[in-house]
């Protein structure tokens, strides 16, 4: 295989692993990593391992939420979206389906080693995180098909990651690390909300029955603008608890694109348009993660 071919084929995975998405992995990892520094707990090798490993799992979700969706004819009708590796017929459900198998497995593997070097907790976590990578769009009751994909993704790219971070570098519990995670647990949990305001009709359509198409356009904008709000709320209510650093607050300066979003999320109803509240939620949950973490660290310095 030539060079320029090898180039091409990590090109075709490196968009089917879906890229603007894997900043809900680096997000909650970096606050869990943050959060052990400050308890003089940090370690380099066990903090980029344990990244690596739960980059593998999201990236087998967003593979095996290809396949499946694939599968089941979800994808049909739809125009706009990340991933669509399949319906544009880049690679094959075969390759992709194995493409899930093999990184479910190395992120298992991963899970495993650290179960042997720290303790249990890693175990159960791990099995929910994979148990929620399997069953998302997969088995009878695919969690994304019955209204609950918001639930998973808030629960395992929220407390789990950053807990279950924050236990393989300290070796110890820390149940500050479950309420530090919520602003940005509402905020990965929009990402998917804003794919399924997206998506409604096209969803409805092939009888997938997210939250938005279960209870309407009206409720599914009124959820978003609620999850959106939740994150800056929760940090203010973390602030006063003394739970976050005053500095956190500095997420607020993102408050103008979070309102316009919203805004935007009420006033638009057209695939095209809504796609750009969805690169825009994925944008302002980077950018709140990232101020977020950096604001965590300037009160540890200060």
């Amino acid at each position: 295989m030539t060079t320029t071919t090898w180039q091409k084929q990590l090109t075709i995975w490196y968009q089917a692993a879906r890229p603007r998405s894997l900043t809900a992995t680096y997000i909650p990892v970096a606050l869990g990593g943050v959060m052990a520094w400050e308890h003089d707990q940090f370690k380099l090798f066990r903090f980029l391992l344990a990244l690596l490993g739960v980059l593998f799992l999201q990236i087998s979700a967003n593979l095996l939420n290809e396949y499946f969706d694939h599968k089941k004819g979800a994808d049909e009708g739809k125009t706009h979206g990340l991933g669509m590796i399949i319906a544009r017929g880049v690679l094959t459900p075969r390759q992709v389906l194995i493409g899930g198998v093999v990184t479910l497995a190395l992120g298992c593997l991963i899970g495993l080693y650290f179960v042997a070097i720290t303790g249990p907790l890693v175990l159960w976590i791990g099995v929910a995180g994979a148990i929620v990578v399997i069953l998302y769009t997969a088995g009878p009751l695919p969690l994304a098909y019955i209204g609950l994909g918001e639930l998973a993704v808030f629960i395992f790219m929220g407390p789990l990651i950053v807990l279950g971070t924050y236990y393989v570098l300290a070796e110890e519990v820390n149940i500050d690390t479950i309420w530090a995670s919520l602003p940005i647990a509402f905020l990965v949990a929009n990402i998917l909300h804003a794919n399924n305001l997206r998506d409604l009709d096209a969803d409805q359509a092939r009888n997938k029955r997210t939250l938005a198409v279960i209870f309407g356009r009206r409720f599914a904008v009124l959820e978003y603008q609620l999850l959106t709000a939740g994150a800056f709320v929760s940090t203010i209510i973390l602030v006063i608890l003394n739970i976050a650093p005053v500095t956190t607050l500095i997420v607020v300066l993102l408050l103008a694109e979070a309102w316009v979003l919203g805004v935007m999320a009420q006033h638009k109803d057209n695939p095209a348009e809504l796609h750009q509240v969805f690169v825009r939620t994925a944008r302002l949950h980077r950018w709140f993660g990232i101020t977020y973490v950096v604001g965590w660290l300037i009160g540890i310095l200060i």
